[in-house]
């Protein structure tokens, strides 16, 4: 574990490269060792037939809390895997909020679980991932973003 920040600034960069999320108005809220907090507003263009948040975007905005926290320690890793539950449709012009948490890590895979809700607190969706740990300290290669 990276006790002197590198691994979070790491995290942070990768956010900062993340072409889709930024594009959508993720932002970072909190990021610390196993743990993150992102947040998006939910706009018309984000919106299913029934005029409500297409899930795609919920699952990308836990998809990004979730990759954040894992890439934490300064690891490149990767998802193995996510689900994800629906529990409450979300309207435009509403803020969501999607907190990670790191629930275990052991040898190169981990378990997260992120929880989406909106601004007030009303749990959206829950979210849990796998990871996989892909190499050594994190860095990138020449062209990437």
């Amino acid at each position: 574990m990276s006790h002197d920040g590198t691994g979070v600034r790491f995290a942070a960069e990768m956010l900062a490269a993340d072409v889709a999320s930024t594009a959508l108005g993720i932002t970072l809220v909190e990021l610390a060792p196993g743990r993150a907090v992102a947040r998006m507003a939910v706009t018309e263009n984000m919106l299913n037939g029934h005029r409500i948040c297409h899930g795609g975007y919920v699952f990308l905005l836990a998809d990004t809390a979730f990759a954040l926290a894992c890439n934490s320690y300064g690891q490149a890793t990767v998802a193995a895997g996510a689900d994800v539950s629906f529990v409450r449709p979300v309207g435009p012009g509403e803020t969501l909020v999607a907190s990670a948490v790191e629930r275990v890590r052991y040898g190169s895979s981990g378990i997260y679980d992120v929880t989406i809700a909106t601004a007030d607190g009303a749990v959206v969706a829950e979210f849990r991932g796998r990871s996989r740990t892909v190499g050594g300290p994190a860095q990138r290669r020449e062209g990437d973003r």
